[in-house]
């Protein structure tokens, strides 16, 4: 992964990495406080602003952290941390 010169709060980046053991996500939080909470920490970490992506990118991406990529991609779609195109083939952080 390239590296991104995003930074987050420095609180939330510590809540947040209660949620990791050895660089890997332990499980997908279930509260929508907190899993925001992850999905903004992993916008921010996985991508860079603008930059198009494909479902497979995006997918290889979010297996560095955790198994179930599908998941992490649907809620941050749903979220609006990534928009995607309507052939869902391509993926964008938005600016």
């Amino acid at each position: 992964m390239p590296e991104h010169p995003h930074r987050e709060d420095p609180g939330t980046a510590h809540s947040v990495t209660a949620l990791f053991s050895h660089g890997r996500l332990t499980a997908i939080p279930r509260r929508a406080a907190r899993r925001e909470q992850l999905l903004r920490h992993l916008t921010a970490t996985l991508f860079t602003p603008g930059r198009a992506y494909t479902e497979s990118e995006v997918n290889d991406a979010l297996r560095t952290v955790h198994d179930d990529c599908a998941a992490l991609r649907r809620y941050l779609v749903e979220a609006g941390h990534l928009s995607r195109t309507r052939d869902c083939l391509t993926y964008r952080r938005p600016a």
